[in-house]
């Protein structure tokens, strides 16, 4: 450790005790610093942030934080999210940022132009998530349009295919000799499973 500092001096030095030790104290605070260094380069973006800038972030921001139930991720991509919605909307870029904030193709937007309705469905399990959609939906949506909030199950259907047949016997015939309602007018046989 100490080499990191006596590379730069004369050889002579490496034999001298108290300049080995300076030498090692000094690198112990170069790696502080080049550390610290990191971490404010690092602050400088959202989705690298620690936890203090987020915070700090969110402070400006405005947003109430609940440290138990919010993930460091999550705060991340909520103040990218913040920040990224200023206007000019469109739907797509709305579908997009949902996109982002939840997952593709955890959320469907459309809108309903003769009506003014805002329609969002979505497959949320997480309540802060959820929130967090509200908030970006109605800082993004047009004043006119009303926002409508489908909910959307998932789950997994299953088809089988099977082909069968069944024989009909007509019991009428068209030539003016049945009286109606006297019989049914056509008799179903069992049904048979072809495939």
């Amino acid at each position: 450790m100490p080499e990191r500092i006596l590379t730069y001096l004369p050889p002579f030095y490496r034999d001298i005790f108290d300049f080995v030790k300076l030498a090692e104290a000094e690198s112990v605070e170069l790696d502080s610093l080049e550390a610290a260094v990191q971490r404010l380069f690092d602050d400088q973006f959202a989705m690298t942030a620690s936890a203090d800038a987020v915070k700090r972030r969110e402070r400006m921001l405005g947003i109430q934080a609940d440290l138990q139930s919010e993930s460091l991720d999550f705060r991340r991509k909520r103040l990218v999210n913040r920040y990224s919605t200023k206007p000019p909307f469109t739907l797509r870029y709305l579908q997009e940022q949902l996109d982002a904030l939840v997952g593709k193709g955890m959320t469907i937007v459309s809108v309903d132009p003769q009506n003014f309705i805002l329609y969002v469905t979505t497959n949320i399990e997480n309540a802060n998530v959820f929130k967090e959609v509200q908030h970006t939906i109605e800082t993004i949506k047009p004043a006119n349009l009303l926002y409508q909030q489908n909910t959307s199950l998932s789950d997994d259907i299953v088809f089988e295919e099977h082909i069968s047949a069944q024989s009909i016997s007509w019991n009428y015939k068209l030539d003016g000799s049945w009286k109606l309602g006297e019989k049914p007018f056509a008799t179903l046989g069992p049904e048979v499973i072809v495939k």
